[in-house]
Protein backbone atom coordinates (compact mmCIF):
# COMPACT_ATOMS: atom_id res chain seq x y z
CA UNK A 1 0.00 0.00 0.00
CA UNK A 2 2.81 2.39 -0.80
CA UNK A 3 2.80 5.16 -3.30
CA UNK A 4 -0.05 6.68 -5.13
CA UNK A 5 -1.28 7.66 -8.51
CA UNK A 6 -4.02 9.33 -10.47
CA UNK A 7 -6.38 8.79 -13.34
CA UNK A 8 -7.82 11.42 -15.67
CA UNK A 9 -11.57 11.39 -16.17
CA UNK A 10 -13.30 12.10 -19.51
CA UNK A 11 -14.50 15.51 -18.24
CA UNK A 12 -10.91 16.59 -17.48
CA UNK A 13 -11.07 16.08 -13.72
CA UNK A 14 -8.82 13.61 -11.90
CA UNK A 15 -9.09 11.02 -9.17
CA UNK A 16 -5.97 10.85 -7.02
CA UNK A 17 -5.15 7.87 -4.79
CA UNK A 18 -2.54 8.11 -2.05
CA UNK A 19 -1.26 5.90 0.76
CA UNK A 20 -0.89 8.14 3.80
CA UNK A 21 -0.01 7.64 7.46
CA UNK A 22 -3.11 7.28 9.60
CA UNK A 23 -3.48 10.27 11.96
CA UNK A 24 -3.61 9.54 15.68
CA UNK A 25 -2.46 5.91 15.29
CA UNK A 26 -0.07 3.58 13.53
CA UNK A 27 -0.62 2.26 10.05
CA UNK A 28 -1.49 3.65 6.66
CA UNK A 29 -4.71 4.35 4.81
CA UNK A 30 -5.62 4.62 1.13
CA UNK A 31 -7.15 8.04 0.45
CA UNK A 32 -9.06 8.93 -2.73
CA UNK A 33 -9.72 12.51 -3.84
CA UNK A 34 -11.76 13.76 -6.79
CA UNK A 35 -10.81 17.25 -7.99
CA UNK A 36 -10.43 19.44 -11.05
CA UNK A 37 -6.69 18.67 -11.28
CA UNK A 38 -3.90 16.98 -9.31
CA UNK A 39 -2.78 20.19 -7.61
CA UNK A 40 -6.29 20.87 -6.32
CA UNK A 41 -6.63 17.31 -5.07
CA UNK A 42 -3.47 17.67 -3.00
CA UNK A 43 -4.58 21.10 -1.79
CA UNK A 44 -7.88 19.61 -0.60
CA UNK A 45 -5.95 17.14 1.57
CA UNK A 46 -3.58 19.81 2.87
CA UNK A 47 -6.56 21.98 3.82
CA UNK A 48 -7.91 19.06 5.85
CA UNK A 49 -4.72 19.07 7.95
CA UNK A 50 -2.55 16.58 6.07
CA UNK A 51 0.34 18.94 5.51
CA UNK A 52 3.00 16.75 3.95
CA UNK A 53 1.04 15.27 1.04
CA UNK A 54 2.87 14.76 -2.24
CA UNK A 55 2.23 12.72 -5.36
CA UNK A 56 5.37 11.36 -6.94
CA UNK A 57 4.80 9.26 -10.01
CA UNK A 58 1.85 7.11 -10.93
CA UNK A 59 2.83 3.74 -9.46
CA UNK A 60 -0.51 2.96 -7.80
CA UNK A 61 -3.37 4.64 -9.69
CA UNK A 62 -6.94 4.16 -8.45
CA UNK A 63 -8.80 1.07 -9.59
CA UNK A 64 -12.19 1.36 -11.36
CA UNK A 65 -13.93 0.38 -8.09
CA UNK A 66 -12.08 3.11 -6.22
CA UNK A 67 -12.99 5.69 -8.87
CA UNK A 68 -16.65 4.69 -8.57
CA UNK A 69 -16.51 4.99 -4.77
CA UNK A 70 -15.09 8.51 -4.73
CA UNK A 71 -17.31 9.77 -7.56
CA UNK A 72 -20.43 8.65 -5.70
CA UNK A 73 -19.42 10.26 -2.40
CA UNK A 74 -20.85 13.77 -1.90
CA UNK A 75 -17.57 15.23 -0.60
CA UNK A 76 -15.35 13.51 -3.15
CA UNK A 77 -12.82 12.47 -0.49
CA UNK A 78 -12.87 8.98 1.04
CA UNK A 79 -10.47 6.56 2.75
CA UNK A 80 -10.11 2.90 3.65
CA UNK A 81 -7.49 1.16 5.77
CA UNK A 82 -7.45 -2.08 3.75
CA UNK A 83 -7.71 -1.34 0.04
CA UNK A 84 -7.66 -5.03 -0.87
CA UNK A 85 -10.50 -5.91 1.53
CA UNK A 86 -13.78 -5.59 -0.37
CA UNK A 87 -15.78 -6.07 2.83
CA UNK A 88 -14.54 -2.78 4.31
CA UNK A 89 -16.58 0.25 3.31
CA UNK A 90 -15.11 3.54 2.21
CA UNK A 91 -15.28 6.15 4.96
CA UNK A 92 -15.67 9.96 4.84
CA UNK A 93 -12.60 12.02 5.76
CA UNK A 94 -14.22 13.32 8.95
CA UNK A 95 -14.04 9.78 10.38
CA UNK A 96 -10.28 9.67 9.74
CA UNK A 97 -9.47 13.10 11.09
CA UNK A 98 -11.51 12.79 14.28
CA UNK A 99 -9.30 12.66 17.35
CA UNK A 100 -9.43 9.35 19.25
CA UNK A 101 -11.79 9.32 22.19
CA UNK A 102 -10.25 9.25 25.64
CA UNK A 103 -12.07 6.38 27.19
Amino acid sequence: MTGGGFISMPDGSVVVALALPRPHSAGRVRVLVHARNRARALTRLRNLGMRSVYLRGNAAPPTPDEVTAVLHHPEGVVWRSSPDDDTESWHPMTALLRAPSAG
